[in-house]
């Protein structure tokens, strides 16, 4: 049988690992080995993708996959003689000083660095096992934190506090050093070809199984490292215990016990690190074989590989157990890297298969047994951890409704509508108002001191007419803005973004896309920019250019002042129901692009989904805060820089002639002969004034200030409302929903698929939000409104 006949509740040993390449390595790299015993927790509310418990944490898996892996099914005796059980180890050692002062160990140490050399270190560990909450407790950063993979697509760089002459780097999370992804690239070519004097290993001490085959790995690197063993205080809360001297002995390297969150045990960490990448202090074992197992098979041959590449790996300054390894696995990257010539690759083959034959399995699944088989010792004989934990149970007791067969889908509409009806009718409307009044106030006092003043006409129209109206009314959409994001940092913290994509799958899988990707795109209700930039967690390139195209068509928050404007001018009483429709409309357009997309540019099926699903955590206020902070902060600074910059120069540009003198009425203003160009295209869609036409424009720069331009341009006819129509109003939103993203946004398109796509998407969305906007206007025009 495979695991995709189990029922729900049922337990099984995997026999055999089907698949092949990349994603069947990742598969190994999880934990799914022959031996290893998975428990099917639920089916997604459409079938499919699965959940499965294995190494005691949770990961889905769709059917066809799950169809690929032979099991044997356990007997209802050995599963409930296995609850609650936990080995230890009674033996008690002396702690072996490892990273310490006063503790030098030559025999695994380099020579010491100068005191004024640069010590670096790199940060490492699984996908939400708290990597970014570390670093921003050893450098007082402020990284965005979240509780679902792949928060950190990039590396980020900070000095440690209270040392000098340090630099850390966060690095993507990463399961093991063979990458699955985009972003777990980035984490092992930093530690290959950067080369940092010591590895900071962060290791979710509530599943140490699964975390520990990345230490493996990173140990066979040769490089200094310190374990931090992190969310002691979960452990500990549930009646685990870890045997740190134990651990340290078995594995040769430092280990500190820590909570990242609640900032214990980080100075020891510190102390420990400093240490370690002063002194070079190198790990005392990477060896991790037992010689007594199935007749050393794998023993033989890891070391048959040494020295058949030592030279080789040493050219290539790779560190030779770990490339020995890699070679066995049939990584391509390394075995490219150490120029093997024809007959070496032949012996390589010989000794490999002879490994196979001996041992019982392929090498890719004989590797990831042998160092699974370590951890396993090292769990028996230094952990003692409870059965089920109360953030487990906890997460199983939400998840019966959140992603419940008939409510998974229903709540996540009632959540975002919840979501957008306290933004615009309840919290965010109310600080608006307060903003309002109090801009307003200003602007009063202003334009009376400078009338009382005397001050230039020019000057005092462009004080008020084009700062204060422009920036001012801006800047009181900032609640809005804060708001949303407030909310969207409480679903990410929590753990439900990552059960969005689970049940969102099979949706997804129909329009070509993975349930992976409905984090980037749900991060672009949010912000593109960071949108575009998570889409490094998919593996496949097809999927991931496939969601960086989409992800403009997801509303993102600096649209909202917008929004807010014209629902303010014109559907006052209506105004969350017609934002909620706009990103729905946004997200209608989106899925019909994509199946024209799946038709044409990018023909084929959706990667696997392959993903842990994190225990449900209560958001952190620090995080959440912090999130709220840095957005408030730079919508201020574009309010007083880009937008500010362009209410003046559409100020000037709507003030005078080409003669530069002042102009009476806007008609005969520069700006009026400029836009002119592009009335004939927009007045199709009932847009066909200069003054819009200029707005959408400097939207390119900011869409903030696209409100700006228009209180700019408006003023001196009376207001938006007195100049177009409601159906040309409702087709400026149609069309602002849709058309090109922010500059920064391009940008970043740029970076991660070329300039020529991020022109492609510039002239692609304009095109869209044309023929949405003209679709719209006519119907309304037949209807009559």
């Amino acid at each position: 049988m495979t695991i995709k006949d189990l029922l729900i509740g049922e337990s099984a040993r995997i026999d055999v690992v089907g698949g092949e390449g990349a994603l069947r390595q990742h598969f190994l790299d999880m934990g799914v080995i022959p031996g290893a015993e998975v428990t099917l927790v639920k089916l997604a509310p459409l079938g499919d993708p699965m959940e499965l418990r294995i190494h005691g944490y949770e990961l889905t898996l769709r059917l066809a996959d799950a169809e690929k892996i032979q099991v044997t099914k356990l007997s209802e005796e050995k599963e409930l003689g296995k609850a609650g059980q936990s080995k230890k180890n009674s033996k008690k050692i002396d702690h072996p000083g490892l990273g310490e002062e006063g503790k030098y160990h030559p025999k695994g140490s380099g020579n010491p660095l100068p005191d004024t050399a640069l010590l670096t270190f790199a940060l490492v560990g699984n996908q939400n096992c708290g990597k970014t909450t570390l670093f921003n407790q050893l450098t007082g950063a402020n990284q965005h934190v979240g509780n679902f993979p792949g928060v950190t697509v990039d590396r980020k760089d900070g000095s440690i506090l209270g040392q000098k002459n340090t630099m850390i780097t966060d690095l993507p999370g990463i399961y093991s050093m063979s990458p699955y992804s985009s972003e777990e690239l980035v984490s092992r070519n930093f530690v290959l070809e950067e080369e940092p004097e010591a590895i900071i290993n962060i290791v979710d001490a509530t599943n140490m199984e699964r975390n520990l085959y990345l230490t493996m790995q990173l140990l066979e690197m040769d490089i200094p490292v310190v374990i931090a063993l992190n969310m002691m205080d979960e452990l500990r809360g549930n009646g685990g215990t870890v045997d740190i001297n134990l651990m340290e002995s078995m594995l040769g390297v430092p280990v500190v016990p820590i909570s990242a969150a609640k900032n214990e045990g980080i100075d020891e960490l510190v102390r420990h690190a400093m240490h370690i990448a002063h002194y070079q202090e190198r790990p005392g074992r990477q060896d991790f074989c037992d010689e007594n197992d199935n007749g050393g098979a794998v023993h033989r041959c890891i070391h048959a590989v040494m020295h058949l590449i030592q030279d080789h790996a040493k050219t290539a300054e790779l560190p030779l157990r770990f490339a020995a390894n890699k070679a066995i696995e049939g990584d391509q990257l390394i075995i490219d890297k150490l120029s093997l010539d024809n007959n070496e690759k032949e012996t390589l083959e010989h000794i490999t298969r002879q490994m196979e034959a001996e041992r019982g399995l392929d090498r890719a699944a004989a590797i990831a047994d042998m160092r699974f088989s370590f951890i396993r010792r090292i769990c028996d004989e230094c952990l003692v951890k409870p059965h089920q934990s109360k953030e487990q149970i906890r997460s199983q007791k939400i998840d019966k409704v959140l992603t419940g067969r008939f409510t998974a889908i229903p709540v996540f509409i009632l959540v975002m509508a919840s979501i957008f009806f306290l933004t615009f009718n309840v919290i965010g409307a109310f600080l608006q108002g307060l903003i309002e009044t109090g801009v307003s106030a200003l602007t009063g006092l202003v334009d009376n001191a400078m009338t009382q003043a005397g001050v230039n006409a020019a000057i005092h129209s462009l004080v008020v007419d084009g700062i204060f109206e422009g920036v001012g009314s801006v800047l009181s959409f900032l609640p809005i803005i804060v708001t949303i994001f407030l909310f969207l940092s409480l679903l990410e913290d929590s753990g439900y973004i990552a059960r969005v994509a689970f049940f969102m799958d099979q949706l997804l899988r129909r329009i070509g896309l993975s349930g992976r990707s409905i984090v980037p795109l749900l991060i672009g209700f949010g912000c593109t920019v960071p949108a575009v930039m998570s889409t490094r967690t998919l593996p496949s390139d097809r999927d991931r250019k496939m969601t960086i195209l989409l992800t403009p068509f997801m509303s993102c928050t600096a649209k909202l002042p917008i929004y807010a404007f014209f629902v303010a001018a014109f559907f006052p009483d209506k105004g969350w129901l017609v934002i909620t429709a706009l990103y729905f409309l946004g997200i209608m357009l989106g899925i019909i692009v994509s199946l024209i997309y799946k038709k044409t540019l990018f023909k084929g099926e959706a990667v696997p989904f392959v993903m842990e699903l994190p225990n449900y955590r209560m958001p952190s206020a620090r995080s959440v805060m912090q999130l709220m902070w840095e957005k408030s902060k730079d919508f201020i600074q574009r309010a007083f820089s880009v937008i500010m910059l362009a209410s003046i120069v559409v100020w000037f540009f709507k003030s005078f002639d080409f003669h530069l003198e002042l102009v009476d009425s806007t008609k005969d203003s520069m700006l009026a002969s400029i836009a002119g160009i592009l009335v004939p295209i927009f007045k199709p869609i009932g847009l066909g004034d200069f003054r819009i036409c200029t707005s959408l424009i400097s939207g390119f720069m900011a869409k903030e200030s696209v409100v700006s331009v228009l209180e700019v341009l408006f003023d001196e006819a009376g207001g938006v409302s007195a100049a177009i129509s409601t159906l040309s109003a409702v087709s400026l939103l149609v069309f602002s929903l849709v058309y090109t993203p922010c500059v920064a946004a391009v940008a970043a398109i740029g970076r991660e698929m070329g300039r020529r796509w991020a022109a492609i998407v510039v002239l692609w969305q304009c095109v869209v939000a044309w023929i949405a906007a003209f679709i719209v206007y006519y119907i309304g025009m037949l209807m009559g409104i």
